[in-house]
């Protein structure tokens, strides 16, 4: 499994999605992770490591504790794969432009 097909699948569960957003503003702690969701404490961890996995987070060890933060390398996995179908999206946008502009002329 590439990269971006194990991020997007990562964050097919709503519970991980919600997790990866609560990290998209500062690096946090299971702990502060944890408050407001509606699993256990070791779920979160479960779901964290499935995130760490495709490398959506990554962990910094700060004395006794674990900060989980955003990593780059799997949102740009998934931006690579979503650049190709905007890239195909942009094209076919400018040839029915060109097309149109052709017609009123």
């Amino acid at each position: 499994m590439n990269n971006s097909e194990s991020a997007f699948n990562a964050l097919g569960d709503p519970t991980r999605r919600m997790i990866f957003e609560k990290l998209r503003d500062r690096p946090l702690a299971v702990v502060h992770i944890a408050e407001g969701l509606q699993v256990s404490r070791p779920a979160v961890s479960q779901h964290l490591k499935v995130l760490r996995e495709a490398k959506l987070i990554s962990i910094n060890q700060q004395g006794t504790k674990n900060i989980y933060q955003i990593n780059q390398e799997g949102i740009l996995a998934m931006r690579n794969y979503l650049n190709k179908f905007w890239d195909t999206a942009l094209a076919a946008f400018k040839l029915a432009a060109e097309q149109t502009e052709k017609e009123n002329e």
